[in-house]
């Protein structure tokens, strides 16, 4: 079976507080992109590597890629208006029946436990979504109120959510809803059944300097054993 991952790398580097778009930033050595891929990469040599990202940046991720010396192979495709089109360009240079991993281009520590769950569950049922426990206390605000929420019923949603392609293919052909907020909404509004897998508690999506200083920290210390 054919294996894909669609890497959406679209993000700015606004709430690092720098103008260097997050997914170009250096850790451990490496763009936090290329960290990425090469995971997938170690995963599955024979999977199929789709990166997104904004037209405007093309021309500096090649450089990027040469200045590395990253030879893994993988195609390009341009960003849309939204997370939603983005994904789907890039699923347009999916071909054939196999399994799509869709994932964060600024989460480079997802495990080889969790893409092997999602694998297998996505095979099984159609798709597969990780998701970690809610560990802190949460709170309902509306209206100036607020009351607490039983975090036993939450759970912390993940990617790479992943998918049998002709699914998620036919479900990013329905036109754009505000409501999407990842591929998951996506599928379900076509009435699927979203399945929920373990994900890993450090497959931690780099937002903020803090997040940078942990994952940096970590990949440090996976690449000394």
């Amino acid at each position: 079976m054919k294996t894909f991952a669609l890497i959406v790398a679209g993000g700015s580097g606004v709430r690092m507080g720098g103008p260097l778009p997050k997914q170009f930033v250096e850790i451990a050595g490496k763009p936090i992109l290329m960290h990425t891929i090469e995971l997938f990469s170690r995963f599955d040599n024979k999977m199929e590597l789709i990166v997104v990202l904004p037209a405007a940046q093309s021309i500096f991720w090649e450089e990027l890629c040469r200045r590395h010396r990253f030879e893994i192979p993988h195609q390009v495709a341009c960003g849309g208006e939204t997370r939603f089109h983005s994904v789907s360009n890039g699923l347009e240079l999916a071909r054939g029946d196999g399994i799509v991993f869709i994932h964060d281009g600024v989460r480079p520590l997802v495990s080889s436990v969790t893409l092997r769950r999602c694998f297998e569950t996505a095979v099984q049922q159609g798709n597969a979504v990780p998701a970690v426990p809610v560990s802190e206390s949460v709170r309902w605000v509306e209206n100036g109120l607020n009351h607490p929420v039983d975090r036993s019923k939450l759970v912390l949603i993940q990617t790479p959510q992943t998918f049998r392609l002709p699914l998620i293919q036919a479900a990013y052909r329905q036109p754009f809803d505000p409501a999407f907020t990842d591929d998951a909404s996506v599928l379900e509004k076509t009435g699927a059944a979203i399945q929920l897998v373990e994900g890993n508690p450090e497959n931690i999506k780099i937002t903020w300097p803090a997040d940078l200083r942990l994952a940096e920290l970590m990949l440090e210390t996976e690449t000394s054993r």
